[in-house]
């Protein structure tokens, strides 16, 4: 009797576990998949990489503060720093190409930026399809 409840519980244990970790999977499996991925790609004006890079420091403490906002990540190209890539993350389409685009620090950006941009940015919008990640 003894072993057969032990062997209960041992059992019940291992489905719970499993099950949890199913759950857990399937969620981190859909999440992000509703969000709008955003490459912001500028080029700096030879010799205002800093300025560039301040200036989007300042604006990214702003948009940081906006709804619909998850994260942004910037990147330099280590063999050309005029290039930066920035990869945003946000929960709503609508909200980042409506209003977002509107907001005065983002207006502001876009009218200090031909101090220090070669041009207009290469902006594009992506959906995720499937998100891999260590098992």
């Amino acid at each position: 009797m003894r072993l057969t409840l032990t062997t209960f519980l041992l059992t019940a244990a291992i489905t719970f576990l499993f099950t949890t970790c199913e759950k857990e999977n399937t969620a981190s499996d859909d999440e992000g998949k509703n969000d709008l991925f955003v490459l912001v790609k500028y080029k700096t004006q030879p010799g205002k990489q800093e300025e560039a890079l301040t200036a989007l420091n300042s604006l990214i403490l702003e948009v940081k503060k906006e709804p619909n906002f998850v994260n942004i990540k910037m990147f330099l190209d280590p063999a050309d720093q005029t290039n930066i890539l920035l990869y945003e993350q946000w929960t709503d389409e609508a909200y980042y190409k409506g209003e977002h685009m509107n907001t005065p620090h983002l207006q502001k950006f876009m009218g200090d930026a031909r101090e220090f941009l070669a041009g207009p940015p290469d902006i594009s919008s992506w959906k995720l399809n499937q998100n891999y990640t260590l098992d």
